[in-house]
């Protein structure tokens, strides 16, 4: 076709042609190889949750002595909780038709415990080498990997937590034999076939993370970096610098499409974390690590969740407070080895004297059975020193505390109208050794009674194996 110029303007009969070319043939053209693909997100929980609720029936628990999680005592307290929830907390509760009744008289109730450091799945009883799945020490940096696809839910340490503990949820994390050992699971402590079925809905995920002794024995002991104090923070900056740029350019995909980056499932974890995703739960001993770790945070720009053990908490419980870290740790275990010696009974109640978030963990099979007692060590500690905390205040410890580390206090850890009716019936004062959970409900149902032997659970290995004395 020939285009006739009429002063530099294309004639109007050639503009019609052209215009009427292009609607004809525009659906036919390739598109420009520089158009721009939908961006296609990953998913970022590709094992979901399939937990549910077994609500049990209407319960109102009265007559007892009410710790509810928040601080708060109720005596001649009562505690309705109906379709898995806690309906009403006060001293005159009306119970609807046909609700159980139970008298407590001279009993306790509180929350369930919830406990921020187990291994329990991944470390299982017995404790035999083929069940040791919770320490990938294969590289200083394995945040690759879950502790849920190591999760065994047949783990007799669940019941028994259960049971001796009064625990209703719990995180399993990975060892700390790693500088980032992999994400962390929030789980209920229910009977379930799988880990899925155990999994709190919608609780976030946590990084392990460990700083000290551990990483630079492991891999100081396979002669190469971190071998030092100073090799470990190298190393976590260098990855930490890594996971911005792949956080870069996924953002910049997921908001403008094109060509999808490659996927890094390690990087994928950290990208969470600087999002704001993931929770740091940082293994981590000393103050002055503590507040190493903390000014990295700051450089790279993410938070750190909880130091658990924290041994020297107490020592910065001022700058704990300011940047908004909590403490997990111990009662009174100290002097294990170098990092831990200045470990003083007192460490918690200094920590909550100073306002900083903290809170009783385990780290422990057997340890989770008795956390309420570890709490009261602190509490005898405290008084001896004269730091007085009345015992109500002290059971945020055991539940509201690690559930706001954990990120679903909006759920559970207190007996606040709405939230999960995960409760406790103690036959006596809690903090005392002598006593022992009576019954146990998660949302509502009754999973543990101490005079019905049809929910006092046992494994396999509690009743024994063939050939085992009386076992048939």
């Amino acid at each position: 076709m020939t285009i006739r110029r009429v002063r530099g303007v294309l004639a109007p009969v050639a503009m019609g042609m052209l215009a009427l070319s292009a609607c004809s043939t525009g659906a036919d053209r390739p598109k420009s190889a520089s158009a721009k693909a939908p961006p296609q997100p990953y998913s970022r929980n590709p094992y979901p949750s399939t937990y549910k609720v077994y609500p049990g029936v209407p319960t109102l628990v009265r007559n007892v002595t009410v710790f509810d999680g928040e601080g708060g005592r109720i005596e001649n307290g009562q505690v309705l909780f109906a379709d898995g929830k806690v309906v009403a907390v006060g001293q005159t509760v009306d119970a609807p038709a046909g609700a159980t009744i139970i008298d407590g008289q001279g009993k306790f109730v509180t929350p369930g415990v919830v406990d921020i450091h187990s291994h329990l799945g991944d470390y299982p009883s017995p404790g035999v080498q083929a069940h040791s799945d919770g320490n990938e020490a294969t590289a200083p940096i394995t945040a690759e990997v879950w502790a849920e696809h190591s999760v065994w839910p047949q783990d007799p340490g669940f019941s028994r937590a259960l049971a001796n503990g009064g625990v209703t949820t719990l995180q399993i994390l990975p060892g700390s034999a790693n500088l980032m050992g992999g994400r962390s699971v929030v789980l209920k402590n229910v009977y379930a076939r799988t880990m899925q079925g155990m999994k709190f809905p919608g609780a976030p995920y946590g990084l392990k993370m460990a700083c000290g002794e551990n990483p630079k024995r492991v891999y100081g002991g396979k002669g190469r970096i971190p071998s030092t104090r100073m090799g470990n923070v190298a190393v976590d900056r260098q990855t930490w610098a890594k996971a911005a740029a792949y956080r870069r350019k996924w953002d910049k995909y997921e908001k403008d499409g094109g060509d999808m980056p490659d996927r890094d499932i390690a990087m994928d974890t950290l990208r969470g974390v600087l999002s704001g995703e993931i929770l740091i739960q940082n293994h981590c001993y000393r103050a002055d690590e503590m507040a190493i770790v903390l000014d990295m945070a700051q450089e790279f720009g993410y938070k750190v969740t909880a130091f658990h053990h924290a041994v020297e908490a107490y020592k910065i419980a001022d700058l704990l407070k300011a940047r908004g870290a909590c403490a997990a740790v111990w009662a009174d275990w100290y002097g294990f080895k170098m990092e831990s010696y200045d470990g003083i009974g007192e460490n918690l109640a200094i920590l909550e004297n100073a306002g900083a978030c903290a809170m009783i963990h385990s780290d422990d099979a057997n340890g989770i059975q008795r956390l309420n007692q570890e709490v009261g060590k602190v509490l005898s500690s405290a008084r001896h020193s004269g730091i007085n905390i009345p015992d109500e205040a002290a059971w945020k410890w055991l539940s509201l505390g690690p559930a706001k580390a954990l990120g679903i206090d909006a759920q559970t850890g207190s007996l606040r109208p709405g939230k999960m009716a995960d409760v406790v019936l103690w036959n006596g004062n809690p903090f005392s050794v002598y006593t022992r959970p009576e019954k146990v409900w998660v949302d509502g149902a009754l999973l543990y009674d101490s005079s019905d032997p049809k929910r006092r659970p046992v494994s396999d290995f509690e009743l024994g194996q063939p050939g085992m004395g009386d076992v048939k």
